[in-house]
């Protein structure tokens, strides 16, 4: 195990903190990525029966309202401006890259819920079930996404945890880790099943004092077809049955139960191509390999790291700054860039922050494309691959419909990859269009932003929340 950090002063003389006792009380946080208090209802009897008993929050935006940020700024109690997990992604300034979905625990830069409470009580633990930033973390138990990259070009499911036995015993007695179905167009209920039913796991071999749940189905569902409960009836009913068994599992143990999401999805039907305004301007630079056209981040004056609904503007020529700010502020579908004092404002103000900081208007959102001629996008663009592309990319959660017999295709790509052929499944739309629904900009209405809702509502001790008092609301439960 790493060696554990010790706590900000400034955290022990919190309220929770003060409150807190000197035992902890057993309690899981389930995430329901995408859940917002307007989705309760009709398709979602168990959740509605559990916010009717207990009580809700609405809880503010993070700036990028985005996964890492979000998780990030709800585990340390502090802003990105402090954890510095900016977004999902952003550009490595000493290795002139863009990387997304980086999964070393280290890249955060504050202690998490679980010191904190090893610091009050050493024989707390706590297990992690598949929120980000897991690997190599002073948690106690973690489950977290893996592939498996062999030379031969193939992508295998796989799962890391801690401790290295786990991996294998989850597996056994699951089946293996349904990563194309965990993320993709193939994305289904199956997944987020597998992780709940590896927290049952978890909790029955090792009974921590905190689990933490990552359910993400609603999510990507909502991302395809936009934030109607009729259209996503099903999936709102599929979801509203899993955290039906983690509430009946846990609440069987003596567990306090905390729900919990991170942002709402809002309809969008305007992508906005930050990177070709740039290119434009003569901003932008790409290398060519093989007539195909990769961004050369490190050689552009400037360029932007688009995530969803927020995007990090790196300007590498200083001199140009001001231009740039323009000319962000002149494009249609932009709502406002946020320069030095901005970011401070916005609690984004972090050395890995973009030297501009845009935020989309509501009904757009960003996208990565940076090519200007079909023929020459970069190999990857059409593939299901997040780590290559220098900015989040939601048409991998869709069949190019343009393609006929898109199975057929699939099915032969990968009899191939079984024969041991290096091929590439170009499934995936560059049609932004398709694109319905996306999050990261701040949130104007409670009821469709993110929520927490507990079944001991004396704990609660308002009906809205800043993000950083999640932390301080967890804690009050396991007091």
């Amino acid at each position: 195990m790493p060696r554990r950090q010790r706590f900000d002063a400034r955290l022990l003389d919190s309220p929770a903190a003060r409150l807190y006792h000197t035992r902890v009380q057993k309690t899981v946080v389930i995430n329901a990525v995408g859940l917002t208090p307007s989705l309760i209802g009709e398709f979602t009897p168990r959740l509605r029966a559990f916010r009717d008993a207990g009580k809700l929050a609405a809880v503010g935006s993070v700036l990028p309202a985005v996964t890492t940020s979000v998780q990030s700024t709800y585990l340390t109690g502090t802003w990105p401006s402090e954890h510095g997990a900016v977004g999902n992604g952003w550009y490595f300034r000493d290795e002139c890259e863009v990387k997304f979905w980086k999964q070393a625990n280290p890249l955060v830069g504050r202690p998490k819920i679980w010191d904190r409470a090893r610091e009050i009580d050493p024989s707390f633990t706590c297990a992690n079930l598949f929120w980000w930033y897991a690997m190599y973390s002073t948690a106690d138990y973690t489950v977290t996404p893996r592939p498996m990259y062999p030379a031969d070009g193939r992508k295998l499911p796989d799962v890391w945890t801690h401790p290295v036995d786990l991996r294998f015993t989850l597996q056994q007695e699951l089946g293996q880790f349904p990563l194309f179905k965990f993320w993709g167009p193939a994305t289904s209920i199956e997944s987020t099943q597998w992780i709940a039913d590896a927290a049952v796991k978890v909790d029955q071999r090792f009974n921590p004092t905190l689990t933490l749940v990552y359910l993400p189905h609603l999510d990507y569902c909502l991302q395809r077809f936009g934030p109607d409960p009729a259209r996503s009836a099903q999936d709102l009913r599929d979801l509203d049955k899993v955290c039906g068994q983690l509430i009946d599992h846990f609440r069987s143990r003596g567990a306090r139960v905390i729900i919990l999401s991170e942002y709402g999805i809002t309809a969008v039907s305007r992508p906005v191509h930050l990177n070709r305004v740039l290119r434009e301007r003569g901003l932008i630079t790409v290398r060519e390999e093989m007539g195909r056209e990769l961004l050369d981040p490190g050689a552009s004056r400037a360029f932007a790291v688009a995530d969803h609904q927020v995007a990090h503007v790196y300007v590498n020529d200083a001199s140009r700054l001001a231009e740039v700010k323009e000319l962000l502020e002149k494009t249609p579908g932009v709502e406002r860039v946020l320069d030095e004092s901005g970011k401070r404002e916005w609690k984004i103000d972090h050395p890995r922050s973009g030297e501009l900081v845009a935020i989309a208007e509501p009904g757009a959102w960003f996208t990565y494309y940076y090519w200007t001629d079909e023929a020459r996008m970069p190999d990857f663009a059409r593939t299901v691959d997040i780590h290559r592309k220098p900015g989040y990319d939601p048409g991998e959660l869709f069949i190019d419909p343009k393609l006929a017999m898109p199975k057929a295709k699939i099915a032969l790509a990968l009899l191939r990859k079984k024969l041991g052929f290096r091929t590439m499944l170009e499934v995936i739309p560059t049609d932004a269009e398709l694109v319905r629904g996306s999050h990261g900009r701040p949130t104007t209405d409670p009821k469709e932003g993110a929520m927490l809702m507990s079944d001991q509502p004396e704990l609660l001790t308002s009906d809205s929340l800043a993000p950083t008092d999640v932390f301080h609301t967890i804690l009050r439960h396991l007091q």
